[in-house]
């Protein structure tokens, strides 16, 4: 990750002719849980309401490792809806163009994302980093990417920050001329970072896993963009911790979504 130094402080549309060279190039994204009530259990209960009524709820009470063999098997015979009364929040900062992405999956999922109409939008974009393969081979849905040259990752690297830095700064001139923000942000590139909170459950998240991560236990094949699988690579780390059982049926069963 290559980063400049952090932008200077001021006033929400104050032009600041230094920001624009103090823009900040980030590489990674982030990826936080704020808050969540998600648990293997879950899953139980509403499984079992269908034949125990009432007495479903004492599988709250219950370790749900006894029943590892009914999540097994929801899973494997795709009964959907016991996964989906769990949820989990996220708090992701990523490149525009991962959130773009991201909103295409509707089922099941909640957005709230920062809006350049309200708030000024602060200089920092993204660049690849050095482990970012550059070159696609083959043809759609056969292709892969290969590591680049040098000089691709560096002419990259400075084409990328160049064009940042004269957006920015048509924006900045716009904004201190009084153009309105939610004008004034059309200048703006996909790679300029942006923050969002993304609410989900177990079902959603592992549609989400299937089509957006690669996984040596995946029986179907997915061809993600990078960027938005390192955002998967993450939540997923934290849902394999908050429903093990869950997590582990649903790799046992091909990575497939029930």
């Amino acid at each position: 990750m290559s980063q400049t130094p952090a932008a200077s402080t001021q006033s929400p549309d104050g032009p600041d002719s230094s920001d624009s060279e103090l823009a900040r190039f980030r590489s990674e994204v982030t990826v936080e849980l704020v808050k969540h009530s998600a648990a293997d259990s879950d899953v139980l209960w509403a499984a079992r309401v269908s034949t125990a009524g009432e007495q479903s709820l004492e599988e709250l009470q219950k370790d749900p490792e006894r029943s590892k063999g009914l999540i097994n098997y929801l899973m494997r015979d795709r009964h959907g809806s016991p996964f989906e009364h769990n949820s989990m929040t996220f708090f992701i900062s990523a490149p525009i163009f991962v959130f773009r992405e991201f909103m295409r999956h509707r089922v099941g999922w909640s957005y709230n994302e920062e809006s350049g109409r309200y708030r000024r939008l602060e200089p920092v974009f993204y660049v690849p980093g050095a482990d970012r393969k550059l070159v696609q081979q083959g043809r759609p849905g056969k292709y892969e990417f290969v590591e680049g040259t040098t000089e691709q990752h560096e002419l990259t690297g400075r084409v990328m920050e160049d064009s940042y830095r004269q957006a920015y700064a048509a924006y900045q001139e716009m904004l201190a001329a009084g153009v309105a923000r939610e004008v004034a942000r059309a200048v703006l590139p996909v790679g300029l970072y942006s923050s969002m909170y993304a609410t989900c459950n177990a079902r959603s998240l592992m549609h989400f896993l299937g089509l957006r991560t690669q996984h040596e236990q995946a029986q179907v094949p997915s061809f993600p963009q990078r960027e938005i699988e390192m955002v998967g690579e993450q939540m997923e780390a934290h849902w394999a911790r908050l429903m093990p059982l869950t997590y582990g049926a649903f790799n046992a069963n091909g990575r497939i979504a029930p």
